[in-house]
């Protein structure tokens, strides 16, 4: 049986996500095992990686000092397929405006920016509310990616939680954006083997699963 490894940089309920590959692996009949842990040796032989996070880019990057970093780097260099969710997302790219003088993984260059307060959705008028927490329906860019095909594709409705998001510098590393008020927020980032979701597939029911089983089958 391979193993899935779900990365520990101890932020988000690594255990929910856990539980939600193990179903969607058993839901789509394919044979894996998901192994929380937060050892880079353990982290270096897996067949796949998954790294989530909910909370701050800068204990994030904390974390990933204690040789997690170099162990996520070689995975993605040597093209063991990763899938990042939410933190996991944004710890991708260099730097943060959430935490000046840290870094992430810097696998992408790019940044993430605070969703700014204040504004008012152009349709209703209404106040946005930061952080941008509920289901809101994707939209694909370029080709898209396999992964949120499975799901159903454009339209698709998702879980988020969040307040900051990634602004690659690349804008063909996007793949799918949310529309939350005037914000088109950065919903998904791929390139080869990496792909990652600023929305919880855990969360995100049937659609969520969807995503997960088609990681799982690459």
């Amino acid at each position: 049986m391979k193993t899935v490894v779900v990365v520990d940089v101890g932020i988000g309920n690594l255990r929910s996500v856990q539980k939600a590959l193990e179903r969607a692996a058993s839901d789509a009949g394919l044979a894996w095992k998901a192994e929380i842990t937060p050892d880079p040796v353990a982290i270096a032989r897996a067949d796949k990686v998954v790294v989530p996070g909910q909370g701050a880019f800068r204990d994030c990057a904390i974390a990933l000092k204690s040789g997690v970093a170099e162990a996520l780097r070689a995975q993605i260099a040597q093209g063991t397929h990763f899938f990042g969710i939410c933190m996991g997302l944004q710890t991708l790219f260099r730097t943060s405006d959430e935490a000046p003088g840290y870094e992430g993984l810097g696998v992408f260059e790019g940044t993430n920016v605070r969703l700014k307060d204040g504004e008012r959705d152009p349709v209703t008028g209404q106040a946005v509310k930061i952080p941008h927490m509920g289901w809101n329906a994707i939209d694909l860019h370029g080709n898209g990616h396999p992964y949120l095909d499975a799901a159903g594709g454009a339209g698709t409705h998702f879980y988020f939680v969040h307040s900051y998001h990634a602004v690659p510098a690349d804008s063909s590393l996007l793949v799918a954006t949310a529309q939350h008020g005037p914000f088109a927020v950065t919903a998904a980032v791929a390139r080869g083997n990496v792909f990652a979701s600023q929305f919880h597939p855990e969360k995100s029911q049937a659609a969520g699963l969807a995503v997960l089983a088609a990681f799982l089958r690459s």
